[in-house]
């Protein structure tokens, strides 16, 4: 059937105007999809070329089968956004539930009529670069045909539903993401191409690889992994030469939100060393949603917890209770918006707080004093309190939660 596919998939998805209220209809508890009935998945969590194309051709075939009875083709979505399909285990974080409510991508409504065509477009394109061993990031698919796609968030989007109506990794599908997260340190690696990359602490760090799970012959004497919020932050630790004034350790930033080649790394690299990981963040509920992606994942990409998520990683710092007991000056603080107000009462009701009693007090003192702080907030104590003072003696005395 591979052969003759090629063809069949070459078309340009038909341009109706886009309604965004997406005909999306939720499928009833009866008519819950099964994530767990078949895998494809081989080694790391990696799809062969032929799962992929296999899965893709059963999905058009079932659209052929759909025109051949003169019935309406329906594609059948796991509901990403939805928390009733989310499950909280200690050692994986947040992962989609087996069963799971889905949302049907009907092609005769015409709310939901433009989704239905971009998917079978986006598949086309996924199934071409599969055969032929190339690939492209999120970012080359949107620019392809940008009057088509919209908006690039669009592509996004239908890039995660299919990697979750397939369950096969994004990068198994030769999607690559933009890297926007550094990683310095002591740490070495061969690129996929054979490229040898030292990770030498300097002025400038090392960009997290695009294909994260094409790099081997990792090496790292580190005794530790220090997850770094923003950059500026990590900027500054890497002047001060902090990745070899305490002890050999691997930094790495995703600059704010980390992406998914980050969060790979972190994975990886976790897998490969088993070094404790801590996380310095911001003391404001943003700064701890971070950090719980990088523990136990997002709700969004619950599909792939088992590759992205390291439920071992601790949090550094900056504390709540922190604050106080560095006698911070409270005209260094930041009053609460209400969208802190907002996200923290979020954060506080999620599933895995409930397992983490010292953090849920760390919550409770920045939900009761309504402020918040940046790191750098460390320099009202002197220039080099992070890198000389804090972090030495958080790591030497256990201070982490």
């Amino acid at each position: 059937m591979a052969s003759s596919l090629p063809e069949k998939l070459g078309w340009s998805a038909p341009t109706f105007v886009e309604d965004q209220t997406a005909c999306s209809t939720e499928m009833p508890a009866g008519n819950k999809v099964n994530l767990g009935e078949t895998s494809l998945l081989g080694h790391e969590g990696h799809a062969s070329s032929s799962a992929v194309l296999e899965a893709i051709e059963n999905v058009i075939q079932d659209v052929f089968q759909s025109l051949a009875q003169n019935k309406a083709p329906v594609l059948t979505v796991p509901n990403r956004a939805d928390w009733r399909n989310i499950e909280f285990k200690d050692s994986v974080g947040l992962q989609m539930i087996p069963r799971c409510l889905t949302k049907q991508i009907r092609s005769d409504c015409p709310a939901s009529a433009t989704k239905f065509a971009l998917i079978l477009k986006i598949l086309s394109m996924i199934y071409k670069m599969v055969q032929s061993n190339t690939y492209a990031t999120k970012r080359d698919i949107y620019y392809s045909d940008t009057q088509l796609f919209g908006s690039q968030s669009i592509v996004d989007n239908i890039i995660n539903d299919i990697s979750c109506m397939l369950k096969i990794p994004r990068r198994s599908l030769h999607i690559l993401s933009s890297t926007k997260g550094f990683v310095a340190g002591n740490l070495s690696y061969t690129e996929e191409d054979g490229t040898k990359v030292h990770c030498t602490c300097s002025a400038t760090a090392v960009t997290v690889p695009s294909n994260v799970q094409g790099i081997k012959n990792l090496i790292s004497h580190a005794k530790f992994m220090l997850i770094v919020e923003k950059d500026a932050t990590f900027q500054r630790l890497l002047d001060d030469d902090f990745c070899n004034r305490l002890s050999p350790c691997i930094m790495i930033t995703g600059r704010g939100v980390p992406d998914l080649n980050t969060r790979l790394l972190v994975r990886k690299l976790w897998d490969t060393f088993q070094i404790p990981i801590f996380t310095l963040m911001d003391a404001d509920p943003h700064g701890v949603e971070i950090m719980c992606i990088y523990k136990y994942g997002s709700v969004s990409m619950s599909f792939e917890a088992h590759d992205l998520t390291v439920p071992s990683i601790k949090w550094l710092g900056l504390l709540p209770s922190d604050l106080e007991r560095l006698n911070i000056p409270k005209d260094a603080l930041i009053p609460f918006t209400k969208r802190d107000q907002n996200k923290l009462a979020s954060i506080q009701k999620r599933p895995y707080i409930a397992c983490q009693p010292t953090w849920k007090k760390e919550l409770e003192i920045m939900a009761a004093s309504k402020l918040k702080a940046e790191i750098q907030v460390l320099t009202s104590l002197s220039p080099d309190y992070l890198s000389r003072v804090y972090l030495p003696n958080k790591l030497q005395f256990g201070g982490w939660l």
